[in-house]
């Protein structure tokens, strides 16, 4: 379809070279509920060329109110595998992997180091400091993002991490208040604004522009505002510290 990237081509921001970019890129998408499915969508619908979606989950009845990839006949199947389908028949121009697996060890590490950018939405704080660490050693981009209540934040990461901060920089060990929606609730649009602007700092990224990293980007629903905070770098993280 000629005309699908037409608005991209108007910007001088991407413009026919920068689509050829996006269309050359890898983005492994962690965790495919709320956060994910915002991002996986609007990272086909642009025409990133490579997707990886990865979630050992499978579809729940309360992950539709803020799922919207899934609807009830959906319920029972692996959802990594329906996010896959309903964004290859979303875009056919890109090549879409389910990994219907928990990420963990090696084949964490390789999936890493196939992607230009990892972004992660998943749940906990486990697998979080796992994504974080692999992502340190592989020297690549790192988009985290979560929503629980009405609040969500965001926060780009490396891959300069010599001279950038980390994510066990932002939280050195697990916060279990911030840990599921499950008990505290979430406002069904929320993690869709978090993946959303993950999407964005994604295809920033893939196109070589400036972004801002290190940075705590947090979004107050009831206010309806942002404000940003800068992430220190540790002196003593066991992760990214020349120490």
């Amino acid at each position: 379809m000629a005309d699908r990237y037409a608005r991209h081509h108007a910007l001088r921001q991407v413009g026919a070279a920068g689509q050829e970019k996006l269309s050359a890129g890898t983005v492994l998408m962690i965790g495919a509920g709320g956060i994910g499915n915002a991002a996986a969508s609007y990272l086909a619908a642009s025409g990133v060329g490579q997707l990886l979606i990865s979630d050992f989950d499978t579809v729940d009845a309360t992950n539709l109110a803020r799922q919207t990839l899934f609807t009830p006949a959906d319920i029972g199947e692996p959802k990594a595998e329906v996010v896959a389908a309903r964004l290859q028949l979303q875009n056919p121009d890109v090549s879409v992997t389910p990994v219907c697996e928990r990420l963990q060890g090696d084949a964490l590490t390789q999936a890493i180091a196939t992607a230009d950018v990892v972004l992660d939405g998943c749940d906990n704080f486990a697998t979080r400091f796992l994504i974080n660490d692999a992502c340190v050693a592989s020297q690549r981009r790192l988009i985290s993002g979560s929503a629980i209540r009405m609040e969500g934040q965001l926060a780009v990461f490396g891959p300069d991490f010599e001279n950038s901060s980390c994510y066990r920089c932002l939280y050195a060990e697990a916060d279990e208040s911030l840990d599921s929606c499950a008990g505290n609730g979430v406002l069904s649009p929320v993690p869709g604004v978090i993946g959303t602007l993950m999407a964005v700092a994604a295809l920033k990224s893939l196109l070589g522009m400036p972004t801002k990293t290190s940075t705590l980007h947090l979004y107050d629903a009831v206010a309806m505002d942002f404000r940003s905070l800068q992430i220190g770098k540790r002196t003593e993280c066991v992760v990214c510290s020349p120490k």
